[in-house]
């Protein structure tokens, strides 16, 4: 059985990224944890340390290369991280918007949802690989296997994270440091919640940490769940365009950036 002792997740103030932080929380266990909302931050910290966890939180934007490289690098010299979850991101789509998704929402959900995994991801990856040990677990969606006419930018993002971890996965191989994709459907959070469509096959963050936490230890480079929405979402990705696309007609969209409501995992 893995036994990590020192844990990095981004995006750990609420959904997916508490229920992980919780999840690891025991004695012996290190946590770092980063997010945009330090007083949720905190209090995911005060329940980890309750568990008998050192936890500390820091307010880190992962979209400041800079700023993610001194928080990463302090973290590594307190002691080795052996496990490095990226799983900041925010969600938006065309929702309530009738021109589609103008530069600035563009811009943003790649830089949240890719550059910043980029930033999580290349500071402790040369440290990881010259210890010969580590495990890094890079968030994607099951929105990256087939592109959503509802949600362009996002879809397109997490496409190439997972890509990223495919090839990046294998160029590790011999290296000791295991990475892993994490393609979740539809989780509980602030960010699910504000969608106003159904979403079936939808589990609560426990649950999803659970099963990320699993797939880790059997080490699984695709952790992607509940398995008939991955099922579907593989078919999706592989199936010829114009049948994918006649079957994603009329999907519905997630909001706008511009919604107020739109809220971000980090």
């Amino acid at each position: 059985m893995l036994k990590f002792h020192h844990i990095v997740i981004t995006g750990a103030s609420s959904g997916i990224g508490e229920a992980l932080a919780l999840h690891y929380a025991a004695p012996g266990v290190r946590l770092s944890l980063s997010g945009r909302n330090m007083e949720r931050l905190e209090s995911v910290a005060k329940h980890c340390r309750e568990k008998g966890a050192e936890a500390e939180g820091a307010l880190v934007n992962v979209r400041d290369e800079a700023a993610m490289k001194n928080w990463l690098l302090e973290a590594d010299k307190r002691a080795p991280v052996d496990l490095l979850i990226a799983n900041a991101g925010i969600s938006a789509g065309t929702g309530g918007v009738e021109n589609g998704e103008d530069s600035a929402q563009i811009h943003e959900v790649f830089d949240v949802n890719l550059n910043g995994v980029l930033h999580t991801l290349q500071p402790l990856l040369p440290l990881m690989h010259g210890r010969g040990y580590g495990h890094i677990a890079l968030m994607s969606s099951l929105a990256g296997f087939r592109g959503w006419p509802g949600a362009p930018a996002y879809c397109a993002s997490k496409a190439a994270v997972k890509s990223y971890r495919e090839a990046l996965r294998g160029s590790l191989r011999s290296s000791g440091v295991s990475v892993h994709v994490i393609c979740p459907g539809f989780v509980t959070s602030r960010m699910t919640d504000v969608n106003n469509f159904p979403m079936p096959f939808k589990i609560d963050a426990d649950k999803a940490a659970q099963i990320i936490a699993k797939g880790i230890e059997r080490d699984k480079g695709r952790i992607a769940f509940p398995f008939i929405p991955a099922l579907l979402c593989w078919f999706l990705g592989a199936a010829p365009d114009a049948l994918a696309g006649r079957l994603l007609k009329g999907m519905p969209a997630k909001r706008a950036a511009g919604d107020q409501n739109r809220l971000s995992e980090s």
